[in-house]
């Protein structure tokens, strides 16, 4: 009976460990992810490499994508995100600090391309914006991807990509 004991606290402990790395492994890769991306800066869009073998700074790319990344803070309030029409395929993806996406629109929705205005949860919406989106977290990466399976449709993708706009509403306006 005295094994017992040890038995049950062994097991108690090894599910406070799993839950607690399960709660806190999305929240760590993330952050890793925003600081790599975001060495440069916060609220710019960054247009990665075309896709080869050595190029990779998201997790499993395909090669058959442009990508461009942008790191937002709300820091300074609301964040306005654009992404400039593209001919074929494309997405634009929300995701918050615990690596939960929570908003996606794409070419079927927004053929035109899209504008969001992004704000903190639960924070006022701004007057005027066109789409508003609330944030789970301050901090977190907006992704948009465009097909573009060869390397002139990845020239033509990253000049799509100057257009694209991740920028302070505070900034903009001043």
């Amino acid at each position: 009976m005295g094994w017992g004991k040890y038995v049950a606290g062994a097991l108690l402990i090894a599910v406070v460990t799993h839950f607690a790395a399960v709660h806190a492994m999305p929240r760590v890769l993330m952050n890793a992810a925003i600081e790599r991306l975001g060495a440069e800066g916060f609220n710019v869009w960054r247009l990665a490499d075309r896709v080869t073998e050595n190029a990779r700074r998201i997790v499993r790319p395909s090669p058959d994508f442009a990508y461009s990344a942008c790191v937002y803070d709300l820091r300074d309030g609301p964040v306005l995100i654009t992404a400039a029409p593209w001919t074929s395929y494309w997405s634009l993806s929300l995701y918050s600090a615990n690596s939960d996406n929570y908003y996606v629109i794409d070419d079927r929705e927004a053929r035109y391309g899209a504008e969001v205005t992004l704000v903190r949860r639960g924070a006022r919406h701004p007057e005027g914006a066109s789409a508003v989106v609330e944030s789970p977290s301050r901090r977190g990466v907006a992704l948009i991807r465009r097909l573009a399976p060869s390397p002139a449709a990845y020239d033509a993708a990253a000049e799509a990509a100057r257009r694209d706009l991740c920028e302070s509403v505070s900034r903009l306006a001043g």
